[in-house]
Order: structure tokens, then C-alpha cells, then sequence
């Protein structure tokens, strides 16, 4: 078994409040991992540490072999936030270039990275259009398509369907396991019970505290329940 991710007793707080509790958490090489929770369960907070941009107060987090934070290992990640950082300014492609030349990307693999990527997330017809006229739902699109870019081997998605239609989420989640299939590993945050299903194992947050883990069938047969909400639900008042 190939880990990709290790989090070990991680504590975080913010002032006074403790917005993390001792998590452990063991991803494997090639999986969709759910972080299933609520809004301010302590979800964004543990991906920023995922991805090197806040460090736990307290443990240790480990990502694709090495300790976090660090620099050299942001090559290899996708990352789409929970608020979109794009430049309102500029064109959808212009934010694609500029993200693409971070990465270090030649020439030729760029523009097909950017062409693949905006088909993914259908924005192709929408590319010269400037960002700060696209709606909520298309500014996901263009995060998501940033996050895909460099083709990284682990992507880090922070509610990456929100605000957009049933159709395009049924053909993101359709290439999240193509990716899969090609040995990727993806992290994609939730509070959506259906998207959860989707998840190749899962880890319920609530409070800060990871209340229950495993896949959806394990988890399901565990509280004796024919839903994850009903998980969720069970394994909630079990911790209160």
C-alpha cells in the first residue's frame, strides 16, 4: 500500500478557538478521499495544511513523501480553493497562461494542458471573456480547470462543485475517476451525502474532530443505516 497523505495527531487553533483536534488521517496512492462535514467543521483549515499554506499547531502532515509545508512538493498538487483566486481583470485565458507559467510548463504542453483543461470544465467558447464577467458557477469551472493544469499526481479540491449544474458535476466527477484510473489521488471536500457516495473512503469532520472513517459501504454497514446522512447523524451524537 502506497501512502500519499499521512496526517499524525494534528492540533490547530486560532486564538482561543480549536479548530482542529487531534486528526489522523492515511489517504493511499490512487484514491478519492472524502472530507465530509458541515461549513466550519475544520474541513478548509486541514486542506491548507495539505497543501503547505498553514502549518498545524501541533503533529505532523506528510504528502507525497515529504513533510509539510514545503515548496518543492507544489508542483505535484492541484490545489482549487474554497474562494476562487483569479484575477478579475484579466480574460479566462489570460488567467490560464499566467497560472500555467508557474508551473513551468513549455510552450507547446502548455497550450494543450489549457485546452484540456477547459473542455474538462466546458468553458473552451468562454476563454476571452474577462473573469469579472463570469458568473459564481463559471468562476468554479475556471478554479477547477487552474487546479488540473500541471497535471498534477494528487489534486486538493475545496467544494469543487458548488454552484454548478447537475450536468457539468456529473462530467467533472466523470474525469475526477478518469484521473483516478490513471493512479491520481484526489482529496475533494463535501458536504454533499450524494457526492460522498462517490468517494472511495471518507472521513466525517465535525467540531474539528474526525468522527468516523472508511469507505461508504463500510461506514453504512458499521451504524446499520442505508445512508451517509444517517452516519453522519449516528456518528455525531456517539461523540457528543
Amino acid at each position: 500500500m502506497e501512502l500519499t497523505i499521512q496526517v499524525e495527531q494534528v492540533t490547530k487553533s486560532f486564538g482561543k478557538k480549536m479548530v482542529l483536534n487531534d486528526v489522523n488521517i492515511t489517504i493511499e496512492k490512487g484514491q478519492i478521499y472524502g472530507l465530509i462535514g458541515p461549513s466550519g467543521a475544520g474541513k478548509t483549515t486541514l486542506v491548507k495544511m495539505l497543501v503547505g499554506m498553514d502549518k498545524p499547531d501541533a503533529g505532523m502532515i506528510t504528502v507525497l513523501n515529504y513533510n509539510m509545508p514545503n515548496l518543492d512538493v507544489l508542483q505535484d498538487i492541484g490545489y482549487m480553493a474554497q474562494s476562487d483566486a483569479l484575477y478579475n481583470d484579466l480574460t479566462a485565458m489570460e488567467n490560464l497562461k499566467f497560472f500555467a507559467s508557474l508551473f513551468k510548463l513549455k510552450k507547446q504542453e502548455q497550450k494543450q494542458r489549457i485546452a484540456y483543461a477547459a473542455e474538462v470544465v466546458n468553458l473552451s467558447d468562454e476563454l476571452n471573456k474577462r473573469v469579472s464577467a463570469y458568473s459564481g458557477g463559471m468562476k468554479r469551472r475556471l478554479s477547477l480547470a487552474i487546479a488540473l493544469l500541471q497535471n498534477p499526481s494528487l489534486l486538493i479540491l475545496d467544494e469543487p462543485t458548488v454552484g454548478i449544474d447537475p450536468e457539468l458535476r456529473k462530467s467533472i466527477w466523470e474525469e475526477l475517476f478518469r484521473l483516478k484510473a490513471e493512479g491520481k489521488t484526489i482529496i475533494v471536500t463535501t458536504h454533499v451525502m450524494e457526492e460522498a457516495e462517490k468517494c472511495d473512503a471518507l472521513a466525517m469532520v465535525r467540531d474539528g474532530k474526525i468522527i468516523t472513517g472508511g469507505t461508504p459501504t463500510e461506514l453504512k454497514n458499521l451504524y446499520h443505516v442505508d445512508s451517509l446522512e444517517e452516519v453522519f447523524l449516528k456518528a455525531g451524537s456517539a461523540q457528543s
